[in-house]
């Protein structure tokens, strides 16, 4: 848009509302503002708004919302769908979420390992799959779960190394259904039988491959392993007991094996951690600039009275929209943004404001997982190197370094000849894990995970979640998720604290938030999560309006420019917290169901 002759002016307000369709608040202002100065689903926002200046014929839309909370992810949709319909734009839209293929997608193509394995219609796809990958990761997505789980189903192994590829089906050594045939030549392409199926679409299979997606062309393995499950429509199979020989795990927890429960190890009185009224401030103009405009005030408070407190053995879920300060309140308790005012006692004792050097001994007990997990690893140094610095930093305690990196890729489960490999050579699963095992390297007691499985696909990220329990219930971490991916914190979190605004407007038990939310932000959040059925695409936002900016906050409740609830009194009061029979804290003035 910039290299063409028109106006600065007109060039600027074309910007302007660009950043205004895709949820920037203060659009006009933050136009001049730097990346740095955003968070990372505001930045993911602005590169969406960047792609859809020049009006394009062809949209490729890669993740376009990996780091966006559901709300977001909502006005991405509505904003895709509106340019298609007014510009007749093609969309190739490329993501791991399912449920926003299901909302958005008229067809659908599935890969692995650099194959198209199967494509179809979008209801074909989600309710007839045909190939056993397609089906295996339907039934990893979190979303489909209706009963909680400590343990998510995944998909069995790695992706093959591509340098050398297979003689017959790629996907042979993680397939529950495979046979001989299947590894010694390449499954052909077919059309699925419409009379089976309902549609006509291409899928690879070879003669007798143990049911590569057409009934119509393996007699023979009618009676194979997963042929019934493969055989029943996808929207009838219930759960991970679907698929079973694909989705089997051997690291699968029991239900009553330690840690799987909901007070996993959390039954000390004493909290591991606890935050009271922490307040995070940052100065937004400089000394001089803020004189010069007679600025009283040249700060911006991102976390306002922050409070939560995590037992020992407990996992809370910290879930609100992007820029709602979730991680500036994680940063702020590791120390590593200086909070303004507030507590945040770590076994006792209050770590905020202490000298680096009293600070330092309790940093080996409190680690954090960053949210880019190739970004926080540095491009020059080996895995092997990355997973010792803490020991570089903290003293080996006469540990050999050596046996210390095999012992932590074992516990993550990395092959040890990934040691040499540097971070540019890793998958995104694989860098996360190098994460994990950073965070693991001092045997800490906290564990702040921030965002652990952004961009990472529903098997991937099922693994992460079910190593990080597993270790949970090992060495009783307590952890700290912060998250917009609410289907996986409504399995793995024993409490949920919501975020809105720099302050948290509801915490509790995270099953009975799910289930009756008592606060309308948490409502909007709960009900507006996409689900991986192209029969329940919403029609309508979950939450209407734009995120406020913190710089200019509504009087009374910070919410009621976005409630359909709001009354007078919500728009002139700001409300209090309330304890509710259940024991949830909400602010709110009329809670629901109250």
């Amino acid at each position: 848009l910039y290299r063409e002759r028109r106006p600065a002016a007109e060039k600027r307000a074309r910007a302007t509302e660009m950043l205004r369709l895709v949820g920037i608040p203060d659009a006009s202002h933050r136009l001049d503002d730097y990346p740095h100065q955003f968070s990372g689903g505001m930045r993911q926002r602005i590169c969406i708004a960047m792609a859809l200046m020049m009006n394009p014929a062809l949209l490729i839309a890669d993740e376009p919302t990996t780091a966006l909370d559901v709300t977001l992810e909502a006005q991405v949709i509505h904003l895709i769908r509106e340019l298609r319909k007014r510009f007749e734009c093609s969309i190739l839209f490329v993501s791991h979420n399912l449920g926003l293929i299901a909302e958005l997608c008229d067809e659908v193509v599935v890969m692995y390992a650099g194959e198209v394995v199967e494509t179809g219609g979008v209801h074909d796809i989600f309710h007839r799959a045909a190939h056993p990958y397609t089906r295996a990761l339907l039934e990893c997505d979190p979303a489909r779960e209706v009963t909680r789980s400590r343990h998510l189903p995944v998909i069995p192994g790695d992706l093959p190394d591509l340098h050398r590829r297979p003689a017959g089906c790629v996907f042979t050594p993680r397939c529950g259904l495979a046979t001989d045939v299947c590894s010694e030549r390449q499954p052909a392409s077919f059309e699925v039988s419409a009379a089976a199926t309902g549609r006509s679409s291409v899928a690879p299979a070879s003669e007798g491959s143990g049911g590569r997606g057409a009934t119509s062309s393996r007699s023979d393995a009618a009676s194979g392993p997963g042929a019934a499950a493969l055989e029943r429509p996808v929207a009838e199979v219930d759960g991970p007991e679907a698929m079973k020989g694909a989705l089997e795990d051997p690291h699968r927890q029991s239900p009553d094996a330690p840690g799987a429960t909901a007070d996993s190890g959390g039954s000390h009185d004493t909290p591991l951690l606890d935050v009271s009224g922490l307040c995070v401030r940052f100065r937004v103009m400089g000394v001089l600039r803020a004189r010069l405009r007679r600025v009283r005030n040249p700060f911006v408070d991102a976390v306002l009275d922050a409070s939560l407190t995590l037992k020992r053995g407990e996992t809370i879920g910290l879930v609100g929209e992007s820029g709602s300060g979730k991680t500036t309140l994680g940063r702020a308790i590791v120390g590593l943004v200086k909070a303004r005012s507030g507590h945040a006692r770590f076994e006792g004792k209050d770590v905020l404001g202490l000298p680096p050097a009293e600070f330092k001994p309790l940093r080996r007990d409190m680690a954090m997982m960053f949210q880019d997990p190739v970004g926080s690893l540095s491009p020059r140094r080996t895995l092997k190197s990355l997973i010792t610095e803490p020991f570089e930093i903290h003293g080996s305690d006469g540990r050999a370094i050596d046996d210390e990196a095999d012992r932590l890729c074992e516990m993550v489960r990395l092959p040890r000849n990934f040691l040499m490999r540097y971070p540019h050579e890793l998958s995104g699963g694989q860098a996360r894990r190098v994460g994990v095992a950073r965070a693991l390297a001092l045997n800490p007691k906290l564990i702040i995970a921030d965002e652990p499985t952004a961009g990472l696909d529903v098997s991937v990220q099922g693994e992460i979640l079910n190593l990080m329990s597993e270790l949970q219930a090992e060495h009783g971490l307590a952890y700290l998720i912060i998250s917009h991916n609410l289907p996986v914190v409504r399995h793995i979190c024993d409490r949920l604290a919501i975020m809105y605004l720099g302050r948290l407007v509801e915490r509790g038990d995270c099953e009975t938030i799910f289930e009756r939310p008592a606060h309308p932000y948490t409502e909007a959040l709960v009900r507006g999560v996409p689900q991986p059925d192209p029969d329940k695409r919403r029609t309508l936002l979950s939450i209407a309006g734009e995120v406020p900016s913190v710089t200019n906050r509504p009087a009374g409740c910070e919410f009621h420019p976005r409630c359909k609830y709001a009354t007078r009194r919500c728009k002139a009061e700001r409300p209090e917290e309330t304890t509710l029979p259940d024991g949830r804290i909400v602010t709110c003035h009329y809670p629901l169901g109250d």
